[in-house]
């Protein structure tokens, strides 16, 4: 379900001119886990800046998400991917 948001919510996004310069970039981090960057540029939410918001169950149960200077940052352990995208989600199709 996780990754179908994030491919629904870049297909929305592509207007043959925004996909040109943002995106979104995934990576992994050495904690071990995963890095996600999504671009928020000429979207509703450009704007919005939030603190960091910390989940920490365990020491590899985890996920951290913000978003500031037209970007959501989410860091999360290796196997909260789907969640964090989830929480992503969420937040972008709030009010």
């Amino acid at each position: 379900m996780s990754l179908s948001i994030l491919e629904k919510w870049y297909s929305r996004q592509c207007n043959g001119d925004w996909e040109h310069s943002f995106g979104v970039k995934i990576s992994t981090i050495d904690n071990p886990g995963w890095s996600v960057s999504v671009d928020l540029h000429d979207t509703h939410k450009q704007e919005v800046i939030f603190e960091r918001v910390n989940i920490d169950r365990q020491p590899d149960d985890w996920i951290h998400y913000w978003a500031k200077k037209e970007k959501f940052e989410i860091r999360c352990g290796s196997r909260n991917f789907s969640e964090a995208i989830e929480i992503f989600g969420r937040w972008f199709d709030s009010p």
